[in-house]
């Protein structure tokens, strides 16, 4: 049986995992932590993969691998295949202005139109824009521009600096996938083609850019045998991992909190509130992405003195709503809505409601809320809606499975706990090293019942709509 190795290179974390490319059944794992910060020197992730790889057991036995990784980090190379400067991540708002200065130049429909998504600070497009107005030496120096799944890939595949690769510095072996490509604002996912004229604008040239390659393509095959996948964006990645399908929509519960679904359509929202990215399987995933999810969570543990654990069982102490209490968990600023600078809120505190189980719900409530908006635009979009697949470290939390049946008013799906990005990437190593993709089986931890929707999503919209005038 061959066996296939899947990595999620998350913002946190670097996770190796290997599987048997028919069954899926896991056979061994790995991970390595990655630094803090919202610009890390990609040495970092390089050095984690190495690290995961080897806890795994090495590659010696692994017929095909494949990358999943964080969206719209800015890794930017010189001629010499040089990392120039420290890649800004996803969650660098520093370029808030240059997505408005983005959206000015080209017209927010015409951008939509464009790149399928409105810019904003987290994309790549504006994180260029930001580096040619403020660090223009840098800016000139540019050769080529990629991700950090897509660097990740070519130094896996034997290229980068001369002193560090078997291969050297082939800017033009770099490749990526539809997925990744599709959040970095200049791409259009319903083309499959890059758009020199915003790379013009905002990086004053057009660099080299990674090869678009199809998930069920190899990208490249090393000494060993070994083929590489094109890889996948994360969010593209855990929707593979976990089989989502027409009707299903995926809301992730990581650093970041994702609500996305695999459609056979593209969206093209030019009020932002949709990013309309592809998908790891040749369609589409229009996503809704915000900036504060499972850190709310510790926030409020850590504020209450408790674990996630303890924070579920108070929450489910307290009334539906939390008497009138409403976080609106800006702790980072957030990204939808867009408001950059925005700080957290807490709403509603009487001397009567003002106890820790409200407290806890509250916090459980506003991030579920800020994610019941982006499933809101998604059903206002034609995204169709049957269920929802909960995914992420927090969806093991019972509270947090309950409280969003009544937040969401849907069906929902906890599939067991898993490394679900990476094991998108194995599932996309298993389709090129089988031939065709296999129909793994997921177990599922929980299934909860539809209800009613509870008053926390009506407070907060009402509170959260202040905020936006």
């Amino acid at each position: 049986m061959p066996l296939v190795a899947g990595v999620d290179s998350s913002t946190q974390s670097c996770k190796v995992v290997i599987r048997d490319a028919e069954s899926g059944a896991l056979v061994r794992e790995g991970r390595a932590t990655h630094p803090n910060g919202t610009e890390v020197d990609p040495a970092a992730w390089w050095v984690a993969l190495q690290e995961a790889i080897t806890q795994a057991g090495g590659l010696e036995d692994v017929s095909a691998i494949s990358i999943g990784g964080q969206q719209h980090g800015m890794v930017v190379l010189n001629t010499d295949g040089q990392v120039i400067r420290d890649a800004l991540l996803w969650n660098d708002t520093r370029s808030a202005a240059q997505a408005d200065d983005i959206v000015a130049k080209f017209g927010a429909q015409q951008i939509a139109e464009l790149t399928g998504s409105l810019p904003v600070a987290s994309f790549t497009s504006t994180k260029l824009l930001w580096l040619r107005q403020n660090e223009p030496d840098n800016a000139k120096q540019v050769a080529a521009v990629c991700l950090p799944h897509d660097w990740l890939t070519w130094r896996l595949a034997g290229y980068g600096p001369q002193s560090e690769s078997q291969l050297g510095p082939d800017l033009e072996a770099l490749t990526t996938d539809a997925s990744d490509a599709s959040g970095t604002g200049y791409f259009n996912p319903s083309t499959g083609m890059y758009l020199p004229e915003v790379l013009e604008y905002v990086l004053g040239h057009v660099p080299a850019l990674p090869k678009i390659i199809a998930g069920n393509e190899v990208a490249h095959s090393t000494a060993n045998g070994l083929k590489i996948g094109a890889g996948a964006g994360d969010n593209a990645a855990a929707a593979f991992g976990v089989l989502a399908a027409a009707g299903d929509v995926v809301v992730s519960l990581g650093t970041s909190g994702t609500v996305f679904a695999v459609s056979a359509t593209a969206t093209q929202d030019k009020t932002g509130t949709i990013a309309g990215f592809a998908s790891a399987s040749g369609e589409f995933l229009p996503l809704v992405c915000t900036l504060n999810a499972a850190r709310v969570l510790d926030s409020f543990s850590k504020l209450l003195g408790v674990d996630h654990a303890e924070l579920g069982s108070l929450a489910l102490k307290a009334a539906p709503g939390a008497e009138g209490i409403v976080l609106i968990p800006y702790f980072e600023g957030e990204r939808t809505p867009n408001l950059p600078d925005a700080k957290a809120q807490i709403n509603g505190m009487t001397l009567a409601n003002s106890t820790r189980e409200n407290f806890a719900r509250a916090a459980i409530e506003g991030m579920l809320c800020g994610l019941a908006a982006g499933l809101a635009a998604l059903q206002d979009a034609g995204v169709k809606t049957n269920r929802v697949i909960l995914v992420g470290g927090a969806a093991a939390n019972t509270a947090v499975q309950q409280i969003a049946a009544e937040v969401f008013g849907t069906e929902i799906v906890v599939p067991a706990p898993g490394e679900y990005v990476a094991n998108g990437a194995a599932r996309q190593a298993a389709s090129i090293a089988l031939g065709s993709t296999p129909a793994w089986s997921i177990e599922t931890l929980a299934t909860i019942a539809a209800k009613g929707q509870g008053p926390a999503l009506a407070q907060y919209q009402s509170v959260a709509a202040t905020l936006l005038k």
